[in-house]
């Protein structure tokens, strides 16, 4: 008799990619109709995303108020709501594997994706918006990136970018930064290896898109906090895109091809006794879980997910080794800290939070719930008006309470914290700023 839901914690079966079954669109449609109707009877997830209540929309406005009278064209619908943020395979599906349902919501829309992809029927756009290594090199070229940060900025560009592309005029983009990370990164100072029972005593920093290109500040704060900690640290030589945007496409072809850059020396250097750390979440969500169900016999990238953490999963642990430096010089006062999707579903505990309150006279109110940007997804002009309705309820509590600090481990969901604040007038004086995690632990500790 099967039980209605199930206590175990989730598991994830591997994407079978590579089966031609997993693009048949026949089959795709019967196992969308078999978990869809699972949803429809339901219904838990409809306060998530955009996607459910999509969906249940459908369901209600048709003929018989069941699934069997929904066109199976209008499935793509709910498809495109879908930004894969995890959280209802991970916090609220009770038919989720070990459940003999075999509900897994996200990597189902993952397979429309993919299915979408490989019959070309994606704007160039989409290719463009999650090419971000590229994009990042073209835009930080010296003369380019003081053309493209003044396009960012101007109306009348923005209108036209929206026309033509389809990017959301109203959005505020990230500008591009003058000076690369990697380029300018300080070489880590020769400590003695001191290895923990928790954690490696050396670590390797894969500096991600965003860091490499718009926010490379984040990257030097890490590495001062490194170094801080007398934790000896490398960076990757040659390092590429995680494959994150790409992924969430469904070009699981080009995934592939950045897997084969960046995992043969990551694991090399995992093996070596490295950890491996990255300051934005979607990337370490990557390595750690991604990439392992997508290449599930892949010994290298089983190797860099061993070694993965999250920056602040990193400290804690390091702490309870006994080899953290606690002494803190600086209050931050009233943070309002935001934990991101893509921290919450890696199953690690609110370590950043947990980071913040060891510093003294600082009080930190978390906000856990989704800020509506979702990687490339709310930056498109189909989406945005969407996106700001996600994330208002988060947008109203970042900015209640007079904080000194605005505050999400996510960089791209920072910026759109502080759009919708801003946009809502709400109460949030002049004095408060945007500032990453690893920003805020770098000021507590009083370094320059």
């Amino acid at each position: 008799m099967t039980r209605e839901g199930s206590l175990e914690a989730p598991t994830r079966h591997p994407l079978d990619w590579r089966n031609p079954e997993f693009y048949d669109e026949a089959s795709l449609n019967r196992e969308l109709e078999r978990v869809f109707d699972i949803c429809h009877t339901c219904r838990r997830c409809v306060s998530l995303c955009g996607a459910f209540p999509t969906l249940f929309d459908l369901i209600d406005a048709s003929q018989t108020c069941e699934l069997d009278s929904v066109p199976k064209s209008d499935f793509g619908k709910v498809v495109d709501q879908c930004y894969l943020c995890d959280l209802c395979f991970m916090t609220k599906c009770p038919y989720v594997p070990p459940h003999p349902w075999n509900v897994d919501f996200p990597h189902l829309m993952l397979r429309a994706k993919a299915l979408k992809f490989a019959t070309a029927d994606v704007k160039m756009r989409d290719r463009v918006l999650t090419a971000t290594d590229k994009l990042g090199k073209l835009a930080t070229i010296p003369v380019v990136v003081r053309m493209v940060n003044a396009a960012a900025t101007t109306p009348t560009l923005r209108k036209v970018g929206e026309k033509v592309m389809g990017i959301a005029a109203a959005t505020e983009l990230p500008p591009y930064a003058p000076k690369r990370f990697l380029a300018h990164a300080q070489p880590s100072p020769d400590w003695p290896v001191r290895n923990g029972e928790r954690t490696p005593g050396k670590v390797v920093v894969f500096a991600t898109c965003y860091v490499k290109y718009n926010e490379p500040d984040i990257g030097h704060d890490l590495l001062k906090l490194l170094a801080h900690n007398e934790i000896p640290y490398r960076l990757v030589a040659k390092e590429v895109c995680c494959g994150m945007p790409k992924f969430e496409l469904g070009d699981f072809a080009t995934v592939e091809k950045l897997k084969n850059v960046n995992i043969p020396a990551l694991a090399a250097l995992a093996r070596e006794g490295h950890a491996i750390l990255t300051s934005v979440p979607s990337c370490t969500l990557m390595f750690k879980q991604e990439l392992p169900l997508l290449f599930p016999d892949d010994p290298d990238v089983a190797a860099v997910a061993e070694a993965m953490f999250d920056p602040f999963e990193y400290f804690v642990l390091r702490d309870k080794d006994g080899l953290l430096n606690k002494e803190f010089k600086s209050p931050l006062g009233k943070v309002n800290y935001h934990i991101p999707c893509h921290s919450r579903v890696q199953n690690v505990g609110q370590k950043t939070r947990e980071v913040l309150q060891w510093i003294p006279e600082t009080e930190v109110t978390t906000v856990e719930r989704c800020a509506g940007h979702d990687g490339t997804w709310g930056v498109k002009a189909e989406f945005f008006a969407e996106s700001m309705k996600i994330g208002k309820p988060v947008f109203t509590r970042m900015g209640t309470g007079d904080p000194d600090y605005v505050s999400s481990d996510c960089p791209i969901a920072g910026r759109r914290i502080m759009q919708g604040i801003e946009e809502q007038g709400g109460p949030q004086p002049s004095r408060t700023r945007r500032e990453h995690p690893l920003t805020l632990l770098r000021i507590a500790y009083g370094l320059e």
